[in-house]
């Protein structure tokens, strides 16, 4: 069996294991008279001013024909009323009545409280790795869908390396790499090599670490160390597939070379390979220029190393 498959098996076991979980099975749900998909569409009501039921449908990806059946149901009810944009005649805003805030009520309170009694018997530290795991879920399978943060903000932070991030990095070059260009083992072993070195011989005043977090995981990462009086290197430069496209990468770039100059170097180097586009716009971007290539097999596959350097 194809590892692809391997993981789909995994997918649907979990699927089928938290839809029994969370009791969406039934032909109603929180032991009410409404079916999942149902009380759904209570919610998208509930939380909106100017709903409609397009912006319903393309919301929840259910059925359009489905919907408008139980819209009209829920209206011969009393729970929802409807009325036409007073500037686009095409337009039907919806929302719920008093009586359907009052049915969706008890139901909102419900669910929570189920979720509730579900993370209850974790401890605080297991109830955050579920809640990180199904952010990381929905980010990386959502990535189209990611709010845009506003303009003052950045949604991550940056802070300076501690017990536990080497040995995070090695992991991660080794296992990313390994996967989106078929490196082998040797490129994590020199990846170990140079964190090692980098904690070794650690000179607070001219080499840093960086690291990236993004909804209390680690996102990314990017070293800057000395080789020499006037000459920094720019080393190990990370960002998970799940917060690419954040601007963690040029971020993290930025703060290498801001660093670099309040340290005195006059030039920054680093060490890159032509099929990585991503970072190499980033390094191009800020300011590097490619100054020479050479061909290897140094990790198991034939690749183009390049320098680029940035003068201060």
């Amino acid at each position: 069996m194809r590892e692809i498959d391997q993981r789909a098996d995994v997918v649907r076991h979990f699927n089928r294991f938290y839809t029994r979980r969370i009791g969406a099975l039934g032909a109603a749900h929180l032991g009410s008279e409404f079916s999942l998909t149902e009380v759904r569409v209570l919610y998208e009501l509930a939380r909106g001013d100017r709903t409609t039921a397009s912006g319903i449908a393309s919301t929840l990806g259910i059925d359009r024909g489905y919907l408008s059946r139980t819209l009209r149901a829920f209206k011969r009810r009393g729970l929802i009323t409807t009325r036409r944009d007073a500037d686009d005649r095409r337009h039907t805003h919806l929302a719920l009545t008093a009586a359907g805030r009052k049915a969706f009520a008890p139901l909102d309170q419900r669910a929570r409280d189920e979720v509730v009694r579900m993370l209850a018997p974790l401890s605080d530290a297991h109830q955050q790795r579920v809640v990180r795991a199904m952010a990381t879920i929905r980010g990386s399978l959502e990535p189209a869908k990611r709010p845009a943060p506003r303009a003052t903000e950045e949604p991550f932070t940056l802070r300076s390396h501690r017990a536990g991030d080497m040995g995070w990095i090695v992991h991660r070059h080794g296992a990313l790499y390994q996967a989106e260009y078929g490196y082998d083992e040797r490129f994590e072993a020199l990846v170990a090599r140079v964190v090692a070195d980098f904690i070794e011989h650690l000179d607070p005043s001219r080499e840093r670490c960086w690291i990236a977090e993004r909804s209390g995981e680690i996102a990314g990462s990017v070293f800057v160390v000395s080789k020499s009086k006037h000459v920094a290197k720019l080393r190990l430069l990370l960002v998970e597939p799940s917060a690419r496209g954040l601007g963690i990468g040029r971020r993290l770039v930025d703060e290498v070379v801001q660093f670099a100059r309040q340290a005195g170097y006059k030039k920054i180097v680093l060490w890159t390979q032509s099929e990585l586009t991503a970072a190499r716009r980033i390094y191009h971007a800020a300011g590097f220029r490619c100054v020479r290539e050479e061909s290897h097999r140094s990790f198991g596959t034939p690749a183009i190393a390049e320098v680029w350097e940035l003068k201060l």
